[in-house]
This record gives structure tokens, sequence and C-alpha cells, in this order.
């Protein structure tokens, strides 16, 4: 019986490749699978007839836009994910959903193979690997550019031999990943640290530098979910949709560093994430306003576990199950209004408001209505110092012991 490969396929030279290479390498069915998380370019129907040119026996294309905004945008919102508190997880994002279809596409044809087109270098291919293991164990998987030493040279010198409808001539001088969320750019001149990122590697965000007039807009969240902009409701995908033109438009968003990446290597990375900057900052400053002091204090190390986790490839997870269901009863207050000054490349909180806030004009006042009771305090700076001033005696004592 002839074996089936499911393919995560995205229209390009190296996937494109693939299905004629697997076919032959393991003389097996190519099913290719292509999602659309919101990263633009070609048309589905377009990358389908271009999958099934290139011999693939079955092409799905699956519209993941809205799933992808709610059920892994949002929930990064909530945990405040910014991997070395920094990156808004814009590729790490995506791949736990993509995994989740290819594992769905190979069910439905009896697929006993999944192939990625990752490199043996980058954190990619732990994240779809990961995420099968978690998902489906019993699936093999094949990586053509690590597995078989696959080049560029290579694949480009197979599409011409074997005659394929793509386009092989055409070459970025950087590798670009995008989505909803935002966008990666890496390798040629960006491998030299010391060079700056010039105005040409930006898509998603205008130059921050250009004069224009700010731009405001309110947030609306419940239970730390983003649902509406300046009070009107939109669907996930629509409000991240909009606030990454919005924010964008401004310049915010852009990040030039330095990562760690999971492979153990540093990687400079260029981002640009417009929306989740914006959504990040604005959900921050709700939690300030509505999470208990501790509450606030602990959950800032589980957000950045969260992010970690994310990024290593570990969504599916036991310890992330975890830490999701303490994010989630967090969130429970975390309703509100959130208003941004979006201006210069930064988006700026400048109100707040909740009607399940713990801030309380009444106790926060210095003027008439005042509502603390400062007679109090004194009792308490003396009892919260008491252990310091107990350590501080001791250590007086065995300094004069020391003497003596």
């Amino acid at each position: 019986m002839t074996e089936k490969v499911v393919l995560a396929y995205s229209g390009g030279l190296d996937t494109s490749v693939a299905i004629p290479y697997l076919a032959e390498q393991l003389d097996a069915e190519v099913i290719a699978v292509a999602i659309d998380v919101g990263q633009g370019g070609e048309d589905l129907d377009a990358i389908r007839e271009r999958a099934l040119g290139c011999g693939a026996v079955a092409a799905e294309v699956v519209d993941a836009r809205e799933e992808f905004a709610a059920e892994y945008c949002f929930p990064a919102v909530a945990a405040n994910a910014l991997y070395m508190d920094r990156y808004p997880l814009v590729s790490a994002l995506s791949r736990p959903l993509i995994v989740k279809h290819l594992v769905a596409a190979a069910q439905k044809h009896g697929a006993t193979i999944v192939s990625h087109g990752c490199t043996g270098k980058g954190n990619d291919q732990v994240r779809f690997e990961a995420g099968l293991a978690a998902l489906a164990p019993h699936l093999k998987i094949v990586a053509p550019a690590r597995d078989f030493a696959w080049t560029r040279d290579k694949a480009i010198a197979f599409a011409e031999e074997k005659n394929l409808p793509i386009d092989v001539t055409t070459k970025s001088p950087y590798s670009i990943d995008q989505n909803l969320w935002g966008r990666a750019v890496e390798t040629g001149f960006l491998e030299d640290i010391w060079n700056g990122p010039i105005e040409d590697i930006y898509a998603y965000s205008d130059d921050p530098a250009a004069p224009r007039e700010a731009d405001e807009v309110v947030i609306t969240f419940e239970s730390g979910r983003p649902v509406a902009l300046d009070g009107a409701r939109k669907s996930a995908f629509d409000l991240v949709d909009e606030l990454n033109r919005r924010a964008g438009a401004q310049g915010i968003g852009r990040i030039d560093m330095v990562e760690d990446r999971l492979v153990g290597i540093k990687s400079r990375e260029v981002y640009e994430s417009p929306a989740g900057i914006a959504l990040i900052a604005a959900h921050m400053e709700l939690e300030n306003v509505t999470l208990e002091r501790e509450q606030a204090r602990f959950k800032r190390g589980v957000d950045q576990r969260w992010g970690e986790l994310a990024y290593d490839g570990l969504w599916y997870s036991p310890l992330k199950t975890s830490l999701e269901a303490f994010i989630a009863d967090t969130q429970t207050h975390v309703n509100g209004e959130v208003r941004l000054s979006l201006h210069a490349g930064k988006a700026t909180v400048t109100g707040r408001r909740s009607d399940t806030g713990l801030y309380d004009f009444d106790l926060a006042t210095y003027d008439e209505g005042d509502t603390f009771d400062q007679s109090n305090a004194r009792g308490f700076v003396e009892l919260w110092s008491l252990p310091s001033k107990l350590a501080a005696a001791r250590n007086e004592r065995a300094k004069a012991e020391d003497a003596a």
C-alpha cells in the first residue's frame, strides 16, 4: 500500500519542490496543506493549484485567520507574552495551529508521514515536531531541508529538471516569515549585528520618525480579551487587522534584537508587530488596575514562563495547560477600557477605567474627601520594619563580639 505524506505547504520554492521530491524519495503520495494565518500574499486558490501542478494528489487550504487571532494571539495577550521581554512570539504562535491542521489532514487522508520545510538550525523544526509528538506521536516526520541536506541550489535544479510551475529566479536577500500577529526578518546583511536595519525591510509599519498627527484609540477588554476599538465591537481577526494598520501607520511595533534560539545559538532578528505591541501594552495597564498586588506579582513570573514555553514549541505541554488555568482565573476581572496614544513609534497609555478595578479614588487622593486613615500607618510601618530592625541589631552585636 502506497504511503501518504501530509506536507505543510507555503507555496514557495522549497515546499513546492518538496512535493515531487518526497514522492520520489518515499514512493508516496503527497497531500499539500496550506494554512492562512493572515500572512497575506497570494490567493489561496492559486496556492492550491500550484500544489496540484507540482504533483500533489490533493491540496487543502484552510482559512484559519479568525482561529489564529482568537485562540492563539489573544491568549498571548492574556499572558503578556514577550520572549526575552521584547519579542511578541510572531512565528511561535502560528506553528501549533499549523500542526493542529496537519494532524487533522493526516487523519482525514490516512497519512502516516508529516513533512515540513524547516532546516536543522532554526526553532520551527522543534515547534512542529514537539507539537506533532503531543498530538499525534504515531506519525513519522520527514524534513527534506534537514534530513536530506536539501539546499536552495539543489531545489532550483530539481524544479527546472521537473519543469515545475514555480518561479525559481526571484530570491529575497532575507528570510521572512509573517502572519496576522507580525513579521520576522533575518539573514542577509542583518547577520552582521553591527549593521542597522534599513527602511526597505519593513512592510507592516511606516517610518516612526516621519511627521504625522497622533492617533488615539480606546481598546475595550472583557475578561482579558480585546473585544472593541473605539466602542465598536469586532471579531478577533478584524480587531487585530485594524489595529495593525493604525499602529503600523505610526511606526509602532519595530523590534531589532539578538535573541537566544532554542537550538543554542544567538540570532539577530528584526520584527514588526504593531497590534501585538499595542494590545499587550494596553492589557498590562488594565491588569495594573484590576489585579490584586500579590496576584499580579506572581503572574509576572507565570507570564514569562508561558512565553518561554510557547517560544520553545511546548504549546501542548502539561505545564502550559496548568499555567493557562492560572492565567484564566486572573482574567476574571480584567474588564474595562484603555486609551492609547499611537505616535512616533510608541503606544502610550493615556487613560484607563474599569468597573471591576481595585483603584479607589477616595483612598488614593491627597485632596478633600480622602478616606485613608493615616493613623493606621505608624503601627503598620513599625511592624513591617521589625524583621529588618531585629536583623540589624543582631549584626551589630556580632560586630561588637568580633571586635572584643
